[in-house]
C-alpha cells in the first residue's frame, strides 16, 4: 500500500498511455511506476488475546448442576451465567462437563 505524500490518502493504480501510475483521488498527485515494486513486511507480532470468559480459573468457582453432557452423556456439569446480549434478553448459561476426561463446553441462550 502506498500513500499520497501530499495529503496522505491511499494511492490507486491505473494504466495510462505511458504505462502504469499511482494516482490520488483527493489531490492531483500522480507518480509513474517505472519498474516493479516489492515491499516485504516482516516482524509482525500477533496480539495476545485475553480470555474474556476468565479462562480455566472461571470454572474453579462455578456451581454444578445435574444435566446431561451432549458429548459423553455424563449427568453433571459446572455452569455459570453471563449477560452476553442486551439487558432485555435473558442471560446465557455456559456449561462444562464435570467428567474431567471429557470437559466439553456448551452454552444455552
Amino acid at each position: 500500500m502506498h500513500f499520497c505524500p501530499l495529503c496522505g490518502t491511499l494511492l490507486f493504480v491505473e494504466t495510462c498511455d505511458t504505462g502504469v501510475q499511482f494516482f490520488c483521488r483527493t489531490c492531483p498527485y500522480v507518480h509513474a511506476v517505472n519498474g516493479s515494486i516489492l515491499k516485504e513486511v516482516s516482524g509482525l507480532k500477533h496480539k495476545e488475546v485475553d480470555d474474556v470468559m476468565g479462562g480455566e480459573s472461571r470454572w474453579e468457582l462455578a456451581d454444578s448442576t445435574q444435566t446431561n453432557c451432549p458429548k459423553c452423556s455424563h449427568g453433571m456439569a459446572y455452569f455459570f451465567q453471563m449477560q452476553t446480549r442486551s439487558a432485555d434478553e435473558p442471560a446465557t448459561t455456559f456449561y462444562r462437563c464435570a467428567n474431567s476426561a471429557c470437559a466439553n463446553q456448551w452454552k444455552e441462550n
